[in-house]
């Protein structure tokens, strides 16, 4: 009887034992789940020191699922403590997000790209394609490629520096076939050129033309020995076909240009690949649009390179963005990329960004990745955001960077959330400090993005500028009795001058001030070279006309209203 007592007590603590246990569990469970709960989930702004921050992927459930970057660990990382002007941690875990620098106008300095690689990566840019044209320190043979402003190796080290900073892939672009304007404009190449009186493209028959491009590129892989992508352009190839080289050749080829572009791109795509194991081809898609598939697969160009499908219209062709895919799929292709412009890709002389028109080229790009499981069988890589800063070497400065930042976080978001809705316009407005008007094409507000006075500037020059100055020549007593004419023979009432010549004077003051503290903003982020290009397009022409008419004001009216001069000024 005892024993079955003390059994029973036995079983009975012993039951006791385990709901405490089990209770004390609850408890800690509850306690934990509830610093969960009120523990500040944290934007990409803000470190969360004990529990690892979600990873903010795509909205578009369709990008999630499908296209991981192959460069992307699927493991999360452990936490890292943040010091001070380091990146945000978090990451895509859809196709990369690459913001191209178009270094062939408007390049800037490497203190700038200190400031905006940080704002590049918190807008959720997963890395930078530097186009370096005659930006890149070239040296021995190709010396004379330099810009007289180009980078240091120095400067190059920098900016490899900040991106590794600021979790940025670096992909460097090197043009190889067309748009090689800065390499064929000097006479020392000139007998490299496929036409002999355009600097446009190479000669891909003549020995010489193989050896350039290979030491170009040769000196930009040496210098980005970590880079795991390289472009090699290959993009608007104008003229091919037109040399007698490429006359011969087309004889007894069967007239077939398509592969003779390949047979350029295949060599030049295998050096790289061949240079450096492992390192990856990019080439734009557009010279490939008319080859046939079997043509392309011949050549052997799938193996070695990925096609960017580039597009940079308001109302894209998505059915055609389709069928490219499917034709690249048949060449044997395995990844692609896709190439959207948040600036740069409207007018060739386009000075303010067009917001709508650069948000519908993204949304249509949405769309097309959202269709990507059409395509089991071929990876999207990434998608390039271009910022064309020229159409070629030869032509007129587009948009300034700074002028297109609010465009870029527009298009990154829209990217990130798969549509630039409130969530998306919340975290840009926090990100630049500005609100983005899509309708308005601006973003209202101070900016706190590096950049920002001038991207206000520029805005209050392209509205105002020209429309004061044909404001006032428009007037009354400058129109019928200062004209052209009347300066140029010293003939003018003076006292029709008196009536506009003191808001002549006050009109100039304004914005000799004004454009001089522009000019000042300019040097600090550009170098000279390019504050004087946009100052002669786009400000000397009115400050000037304005200068002339002081003048030539203040000089006749000392002469009382004389005779017309027999002598011209």
């Amino acid at each position: 009887m005892v024993t079955k007592r003390q059994a029973l007590r036995a079983v009975v603590l012993c039951l006791v034992l385990v709901a405490a246990v089990k209770l004390l569990l609850s408890e800690y469970r509850t306690e934990r789940k509830q610093k969960l709960a009120t523990m500040d989930p944290g934007s990409f702004w803000h470190q969360v020191p004990k529990v690892k921050e979600a990873v903010t992927v795509h909205k578009s459930e369709d990008i999630n699922s499908l296209f991981n970057w192959a460069q992307k660990p699927e493991v999360p990382e452990p936490p890292v403590k943040k010091e001070a002007g380091t990146a945000p941690l978090e990451t895509s875990k859809g196709p990369a997000r690459i913001v191209h620098l178009d270094l062939k106008g408007a390049a800037p300095k490497v203190k700038y790209m200190k400031q905006i690689f940080p704002l590049f990566s918190s807008l959720g840019a997963d890395g930078v394609l530097l186009e370096y044209e005659d930006m890149f320190p070239y040296h021995g043979n190709l010396t004379i490629l330099r810009s007289p402003y180009a980078y240091s190796m120095e400067d190059i080290e920098e900016i490899k520096s900040l991106a590794k900073l600021n979790k940025l892939e670096l992909i460097p672009l090197v043009q190889v076939f067309g748009h090689l304007e800065f390499v064929l404009k000097h006479e020392r190449y000139f007998h490299l050129r496929e036409v002999s009186a355009f600097p446009n493209s190479l000669n891909p028959h003549h020995p010489g033309s193989v050896a350039l491009v290979k030491d170009m590129v040769s000196q930009v892989m040496d210098c980005h020995p970590d880079a795991r992508w390289f472009h090699m352009g290959a993009d608007e190839v104008r003229g091919l076909g037109e040399s007698q080289d490429s006359k011969n050749w087309l004889h007894s080829n069967k007239g077939d240009v398509g592969k003779m572009f390949l047979n350029h791109a295949v060599s030049l795509a295998r050096f790289i690949t061949e240079r450096r194991s492992g390192v990856r081809v990019i080439l734009w898609d557009d010279m490939l649009r008319k080859i046939s598939p079997a043509t392309i697969k011949e050549s052997g160009l799938q193996d070695l390179a990925s096609p960017t499908i580039w597009n940079y219209l308001k109302k894209m062709d998505t059915d055609g963005i389709g069928t490219l895919i499917s034709r690249y799929h048949e060449a044997g292709f395995k990844g692609i990329w896709f190439a959207s412009a948040f600036k740069g890709g409207t007018g060739i002389d386009q000075r303010w960004t067009p917001l709508d028109y650069q948000l519908q080229n993204h949304l249509s790009w949405i769309k097309v990745m959202n269709s990507m499981t059409k395509y089991p069988s071929i990876t999207l890589h990434g998608i390039l955001l271009t910022g064309w800063q020229r159409f070629e070497h030869h032509t007129v400065l587009c948009e300034l960077l700074p002028v297109g930042i609010p465009s870029l976080a527009m298009c990154l978001q829209s990217l990130k959330h798969g549509a630039f809705d409130e969530n998306a316009k919340m975290e840009a407005h926090h990100i630049l400090g500005c609100n983005i008007k899509v309708e308005k094409d601006i973003c209202e507000g101070s900016g706190a993005f590096s950049g920002s006075q001038i991207y206000h500037m520029v805005f209050y020059i392209h509205t105002n500028l020209q429309k004061e100055v044909e404001a006032l020549m428009k007037h009354y007593h400058i129109k019928g009795g200062f004209s052209r004419y009347h300066r140029k023979y010293n003939f003018a009432n003076p006292r029709i001058i008196g009536f506009f010549q003191g808001r002549l004077k006050k009109l100039l003051d304004k914005w000799e001030t004004y454009i001089e503290n522009f000019r000042m903003e300019m040097e600090a982020i550009y170098f000279p070279d390019t504050v004087e290009e946009w100052m002669e397009e786009n400000v000397n022409a009115n400050m000037d006309l304005l200068r002339e008419n002081a003048r030539d004001a203040e000089r006749i009216l000392k002469l009382n209203g004389q005779p017309k001069s027999l002598k011209t000024l």
